[in-house]
């Protein structure tokens, strides 16, 4: 098994009735400023760096950023906010990221979600998230090379911890998400929790270009330790 044989399989999955039903939707109905494109409407894998010692990992793919343009954290307001920043520290080639062909690269990182397919109103239920973490599972396994984990935002900060109480013995309780505080896996990685690059964040302050990359900056330090 390789990434690209994973990818395969994630973007012909079906499993999920709901989330498939949703996708599909929104990418029949699209938003009116993007009336003319082909949404993408299907799972999103992840990509970047395969030798990467850092994973990036989101909750899910956003309705008219990843949904439509097939690469997570691609042609949204969030991907304008993160990919200054991963640019300023070096994790990747451009500070932009709006669609599949636009030549970004990602340096020594790759980027993921714990769910593949956008869900109603962000809210994934715990049997979809459960039956998406055999993907994240293996893409895990995969980029062997990972020491590193930051999740982006507190549903996908808990949604990995859940994820490795599928497989160890953890609880809630010893990870409770603050940005910027790390924690040590049972798998010996480290996990680092960040507040989410959405719109609401931005604007209210609670996280902006200065902190997140004091963030990214502590990070890279962390993955050559």
């Amino acid at each position: 098994m390789t990434l690209i044989k994973l990818n395969k399989e994630i973007v012909k999955c079906r499993h999920c009735s709901r989330l498939v039903n949703f996708r599909e939707k929104i990418a029949n109905e699209k938003r009116r400023q993007y009336i003319d494109q082909t949404y993408w409407g299907k799972p999103i894998t992840g990509y970047g760096d395969v030798d990467a010692r850092l994973l990036m990992i989101g909750l899910a793919p956003a309705a008219h950023g990843g949904n439509r343009t097939g690469r997570v954290f691609t042609g949204d307001r969030s991907a304008d906010f993160l990919f200054q920043c991963l640019f300023k520290v070096g994790l990747a080639n451009q500070p932009t990221s709006v669609n599949r062909n636009d030549g970004l690269k990602l340096i020594n990182l790759y980027l993921t979600t714990a769910l593949k397919c956008v869900p109603p109103g962000d809210k994934p239920t715990s049997t979809e998230l459960k039956i998406c973490f055999q993907y994240f599972k293996r893409e895990i396994a995969l980029l062997s090379k990972v020491n590193t984990i930051v999740a982006l935002g507190k549903i996908a900060f808990d949604a990995c911890i859940n994820f490795y109480k599928t497989s160890y013995e953890i609880k809630n309780k010893n990870f409770i998400f603050k940005h910027g505080k790390e924690f040590l896996l049972p798998d010996n990685k480290v996990l680092v929790g960040s507040y989410h690059p959405s719109p609401r964040n931005v604007n209210t302050g609670r996280i902006d270009k200065n902190k997140m990359i004091k963030l990214l900056k502590k990070v890279e330090k962390i993955i050559e330790r």
